[in-house]
């Protein structure tokens, strides 16, 4: 029988939002693993209101019911307040002993958790962790156990800004940024809008279950997933050589995935549960780097294993960005260092692999090699085998082709695959003369094509002209980006037998199709025509536009209650939905207020950029 939700109907009465009870602190990773967190008493923060609360994450996890109305209604707010508007009491607060009203005091502690971070002194872990964030505990809803945690709760003891002044700081300290340990509204909205159009086009994210606000625009971001570890909250007691702890905190994540339903058969124990590990994570990271490379997702992966989940979900959209075009020289400045650029992210992907093939000897034989001892593991070349046929996939997807399609011809004509692939890469990958040049936050050398309008407008020019192929003119016309310049543009002998190469295999493709499945030629284009004119929508969000409609969202705030912030997400995460099969995409949306229609005009004017 399907696990129901707990949060029952409110048919008849109103809820009494008991679910939200358990959410309390209390999170079973306190007991069960060693040296992973520092456990801080926390206060209700008074002033607070809710901003926005994302009902459709609400009623997925089963906080409340099904049939509950999306309208935030006095009694469900002040709920909400209680649960997560909360502030640690910190070092600051105890050493300096200042007193707080006892009626405020939350019953339970909370925990700020430890992991690796490169930007700390120690390059062990054994300062770094949640600077500003602190875990509200763990739910347990409609057949899973999801991980909450809120951002913007107070400053702890693990943000490099204690270290690197060796001191304690008060809680919303102005002399300091991030090691106040506060947050900011803007924040918690570009991580809600930006996640939840991630997590409907199917990409692993945390995504938020709210955002309050308090005095001065300071903001909390409560935030949920089903598991939120990361590699960087295994790789410090690697890097300590803690052996007790890592295996502790690896099998706390391996019992999460068994209990969530997504890993099966795995080995009780033994040296063979640690080896199905490091698989899984093998499959998992080695998929991850291929799906940014091809929807242009910019998350820095770095060695620290810091800034992504262990299940390659996206975290702390701070830096993360999706480009509209390949933009893959860019560079976001953290002030004292560059970070990688997306083509790098599969070597860190990789070098993520590695360490887990570390880490897991480590764990069986309890003596700790250094990680270049295993950079010709066998696991590392099933990273690359995994890692190509992604790839493959997700072009054959961008393409059009269905699922049908797809297993027509993948892998029975691979070859004609990775040929597509070499040429369309080709096109992806061509940068302006210009070169690299400064951007708001980093470096970035244009990218100058936008290769989903050629395979948007591709099947409807080929099925008006039976199948003729377009002009070299008319191919550049319709890839080139606002990035190019004209000396970008120039139609070399090279770029004209690139272009009919490209469209040769593309016919070719479309023609090993139609044979292999007993169909029409123009029955197959029509299908591609009518799927891609959705997967390769002419306006696709990018981080540049997610700012912009923040800076508007700001603009307008007083007008906007939250049911009408609610409002606004949904129809915004409607209107990026870029699934073929949707309903949504297959009739037009109801009639929209102005500050949408801004909002699509901010994504159809950004749609190349960063």
């Amino acid at each position: 029988m399907k696990n129901a939700s707990k949060a029952k109907s409110s048919k008849g009465k109103k809820p009494s939002y008991e679910t939200f009870d358990e959410i309390n602190g209390t999170h079973p990773l306190q007991e069960k693993t060693l040296n992973s967190h520092v456990l801080y008493p926390a206060r209700i923060r008074e002033g607070g209101n809710v901003s926005v609360f994302n009902f459709a994450l609400a009623k997925e996890i089963g906080l409340i019911p099904e049939d509950h109305p999306e309208v935030l209604d006095s009694k469900l707010e002040k709920k909400i307040l209680e649960t997560f508007g909360i502030i640690i009491i910190n070092e600051y607060d105890q050493i300096n002993d200042i007193k707080f009203d006892e009626k405020t005091i939350k019953p339970h502690k909370y925990m700020a958790t430890r992991y690796l971070q490169l930007q700390h002194p120690n390059k062990q872990g054994k300062t770094s962790g949640d600077g500003r964030s602190v875990w509200n505990g763990q739910y347990k809803g409609n057949g899973k156990v999801w991980d909450i945690s809120s951002c913007g709760t107070g400053a702890t003891c693990l943000s490099p800004a204690t270290h690197t002044q060796n001191k304690f700081f008060q809680s919303g300290d102005p002399s300091i940024s991030y090691g106040c340990g506060y947050a900011e509204v803007e924040e918690g909205y570009a991580s809600l809008f930006f996640s939840e159009v991630l997590n409907k086009n199917n990409l692993k994210t945390e995504r938020v279950l709210a955002v309050l606000q308090f005095e001065k625009n300071y903001g909390i971001t409560v935030r949920v997933h089903e598991n939120l570890l990361r590699p960087s909250h295994m790789f410090n007691h690697l890097k300590q050589g803690n052996h007790e702890a890592l295996k502790a905190m690896v099998d706390f994540y391996i019992d999460r995935q068994v209990q969530n339903k997504e890993w099966k058969n795995v080995p009780k124990s033994g040296k063979a549960r640690y080896e199905y590990f490091a698989q899984k994570q093998c499959e998992v990271f080695a998929k991850t780097a291929a799906n940014f490379e091809d929807e242009y997702i910019f998350c820095w992966m770095d060695w620290d294993g810091d800034n992504i989940l262990m299940d390659g979900g996206i975290i702390d959209y701070g830096s993360v960005r999706q480009f509209g075009l390949f933009h893959s020289e860019y560079r976001f400045d953290d002030v004292d260092r560059f970070s990688t650029n997306i083509i790098e992210q599969k070597q860190k992907a990789r070098y993520t692999v590695q360490t887990f093939i570390q880490l897991v000897d480590f764990i069986n034989t309890k003596k700790r090699k250094t990680v270049g001892k295993f950079n010709k593991d066998k696991l590392l070349n099933e990273f690359e085998d995994i890692f190509q046929e992604q790839k493959n996939i997700n072009l054959l997807k961008k393409i059009g082709f269905s699922k049908k399609h797809r297993e027509a011809i993948y892998p029975k004509y691979k070859k004609e695959v990775e040929k597509f692939r070499k040429v369309f890469s080709y096109f992806e990958r061509s940068k302006s003369i210009v070169g690299l040049e400064e951007v708001n936050d980093g470096i970035n050398w244009n990218a100058i094509f936008c290769m989903r309008d050629i395979l948007r407008e591709l099947p409807q020019l080929y099925l008006s002209r039976a199948l003729e192929d377009i002009k070299h003119e008319e191919f550049i016309e319709i890839i080139k980006s606002n990035y190019a310049l004209t000396e970008d543009l120039e139609l070399s002998s090279y770029r004209k037998s690139q272009i009919n190469k490209f469209q040769r295999i593309y016919k070719e493709l479309v023609s090993l199709c139609a044979k292999e499945l007993g169909m029409n030629e123009d029955r197959v284009i029509l299908e591609i025509m009518m799927r891609s004119s959705v997967i390769n929508k002419f306006d696709r969000v990018t981080g540049d536009s997610i700012t912009t409609i923040v800076d508007l969202i700001m603009k307008n705030k007083k007008s906007l209650t939250p049911d009408k912030m609610h409002q606004l997400l949904k129809n915004f995460v409607d209107y990026q939905n870029l699934n073929p099969e949707s309903k949504f995409n297959q009739k037009r949306s109801p009639n929209r207020s102005k500050m949408i229609k801004d909002i699509y005009k901010i994504v159809s004017d950004y749609r190349e950029g960063l």
